[in-house]
């Protein structure tokens, strides 16, 4: 192995990205552009506890409650956009604010397949917050909240990232 195959490289914000299921078919994930903001939080549960026979405590996680905090300008002719946007401005509520994002680790490639990533499936509830604000770009803020479990698979793209397709590992 050569020393530029194990040199560590820093990992750019912009090459961890987002696709969403837009159209509802589950096969074609379009890529989420446009936001200013997609910002994780674990949440972690944890449960702690003391022993009397040991000098320190411990903690276990024991659950996770993830949300994604994200902003975006408003484009038209954007299906992702469009898809959040209608949830927030008609105030839609249970099943029909949920969405399905696909994650990909851009920088995680498969070694046989340059076009195959490393990625993470999950549904969440659209939870918006505001829209309006800004005075250049309408922009809309909020929240996904996980909705079920993560699904770790790999996504394959034929259009350089714009798309993706899921499999599940």
């Amino acid at each position: 192995m050569s020393g530029a195959d194990t040199k560590k490289k820093l990992v750019g914000r912009h090459r961890k990205v987002a696709f969403m299921d837009a159209t509802g078919d589950g096969k074609t994930f379009t890529r989420m552009t446009g936001f200013t903001s997609m910002s994780e939080s674990k949440n972690s549960s944890e449960y702690s506890r003391h022993y009397v026979d040991e000098e320190s405590e411990r903690t276990d996680v024991v659950g996770y409650a993830p949300a994604v905090e994200y902003e975006f300008d408003r484009y038209t002719n954007d299906p992702v956009q469009a898809k959040i946007a209608e949830i927030a401005d008609d105030e839609l509520l249970g099943s029909d604010a949920q969405v399905t994002v696909v994650s990909v680790d851009l920088f995680d490639v498969k070694a046989d397949s340059p076009n195959t990533c490393v990625a993470r499936k999950r549904d969440w509830s659209v939870v918006p917050d505001s829209s309006g604000d800004g005075t250049d770009a309408l922009i809309y803020k909020g929240s996904l909240k996980a909705n079920g479990e993560q699904v770790k698979g790999t996504a394959t793209t034929t259009d350089n990232w714009q798309t993706c397709t899921f499999t599940a590992e």
